[in-house]
């Protein structure tokens, strides 16, 4: 049993947001009940329809997305999604995105009153949107503003999901920190491009996109490092992680918790796998502790 930003886990390996919906699909191929937390697709105020397709392209070592944070919105999510998320015995930790700092609250303050509800993830790092999302996420104030409306609006524990894209994330990290939050996840996708030669255009309808992967771990695993320099709350590492190697390395690093994404896409049974294959270690004497 470990505890993580507030929320008692079984283990400290989750599923990443976007990598597996609502779960509910995954519960016949999964022991979903053996996961440290259920980390859920973002939930917005709205329904959102996301980004036209193409919005996915794989790359080297890695994929890039542009769904746009599609869902069906918060009344959606509590009338279907949550009852069933509510017969597995595991944390559930709800993603929250949004347009506005008005829209983030309502959603927040709304999911403090659902039992089932373990934890909230701000995502203000999304970079597959015009609005909201990692134009929170690259700018301190925006931060500062949007993680005190959010924790003066809800008592859940409350975890501030990091972009990568900034010149410097421990900058963030402490802002996120002093305004209220319990811990941190990072990182969140990097924006880059992908086109296709032969017809001269973007892979991508959106023309951007976030890249995840392994590609991207050893950058994912040195901003958790300096994070881990920079905060006293616990960090959860998010970059690539595909094995009980990798999951170690952010460990090592500074992390107190891991979760998984597009390895999701690759093995729906990585999660389960890393749970099993951490069994051999005490990671009292991984975390932090980097020589």
């Amino acid at each position: 049993m470990v505890e993580i930003a507030g929320i008692k886990m079984k283990n400290p390996v989750m599923v990443a947001s976007g990598t597996f919906g609502f779960s509910d699909k995954y519960s016949e191929l999964v022991d979903l009940d053996k996961l440290g937390a259920l980390v859920t697709k973002s939930v917005t105020l709205k329904p959102r329809p996301g980004n036209p397709p193409p919005r996915i392209t794989e790359t080297p070592s890695g994929m890039l997305n542009s769904i746009g944070l599609q869902n069906d919105g918060l009344k959606s999510f509590l009338e279907k999604d949550l009852p069933v998320l509510s017969k597995f015995d595991v944390p559930v930790i709800v993603n929250v995105a949004g347009e506005t700092i008005e829209e983030y609250v309502e959603v927040c303050r709304t999911l403090s009153k659902e039992t089932k509800v373990k934890g909230i993830e701000l995502n203000i790092s999304c970079p597959n949107v015009k609005k909201g999302g990692m134009t929170f996420g690259v700018d301190p104030k925006c931060t500062e503003e949007i993680v005190k409306a959010v924790r003066k609006a809800s008592s859940l524990p409350l975890i501030v999901k990091l972009t990568p894209n900034v010149t410097d994330i421990a900058l963030l990290a402490k802002t996120a920190e002093a305004a209220g939050a319990d811990g941190l996840s990072l990182i969140n996708t990097l924006l880059g491009m992908a086109i296709d030669v032969k017809t001269k255009k973007f892979k991508l309808a959106t023309q951007t996109g976030g890249l995840s992967g392994p590609a991207i771990r050893p950058i994912a695993v040195r901003m958790v490092w300096q994070v881990a320099q920079a905060v006293k709350i616990p960090i959860i590492g998010i970059g690539g992680i595909t094995n009980v190697e990798d999951a170690l390395e952010f460990f090592l690093a500074g992390a107190s918790a891991i979760q998984v994404g597009t390895a999701n896409f690759m093995d729906i049974e990585t999660p389960i796998k890393i749970i099993e294959g951490l069994k051999k270690y005490n990671l009292s004497d991984y975390i932090g502790k980097l020589k």
